[in-house]
């Protein structure tokens, strides 16, 4: 019986071993990119972090912002890391609204060394907006 114990235990310590393994082996896929989020509690971080910065201004409700939100992730793995991108929720940033006077949504805000240098106002296809975004920050695309 103890003999059986033994075995039971080493087979389980073998296994464990081999799963811990199997999590520390290096990870060959693509980092994943992703959007930050903006609030008023660190836009100002953000905004210095950052040098070239796209910022997507949306709120759940809208339906332009929902067909824009997947373009704008697109468009930062695409543009990483030279550009970095983020989404406000303008529902629940409201003070960010009004600084930026975003009266309409979606707005996508150009930032460069922390500078306001550009405004896209509406839903655009992709192609368009990668445009406008390599044009306001003069990179070769």
């Amino acid at each position: 019986m103890d003999d059986e114990l033994q075995h039971l235990r080493e087979e389980r310590i073998k296994e464990i071993m081999q799963q811990r393994a199997h999590v520390l082996e290096p990870v060959l896929e693509p980092v994943l990119v992703s959007v930050l989020p903006i609030t008023v509690m660190n836009m100002e971080q953000t905004l210095t972090s950052h040098p070239l910065l796209v910022m997507d201004c949306w709120a759940p409700w809208c339906g332009p912002c929902r067909r824009v939100g997947p373009i704008i992730e697109s468009l930062a793995r695409e543009m990483a890391p030279t550009v970095t991108f983020a989404k406000c929720n303008t529902d629940e940033n409201h003070q960010i609204s009004a600084r930026f006077q975003i009266s309409a949504i979606p707005t996508i805000l150009l930032f460069s060394s922390g500078k306001l240098v550009g405004r896209i106002t509406g839903a655009y296809p992709q192609e368009v907006l990668r445009s406008k975004i390599v044009r306001t920050f003069g990179l070769r695309h």
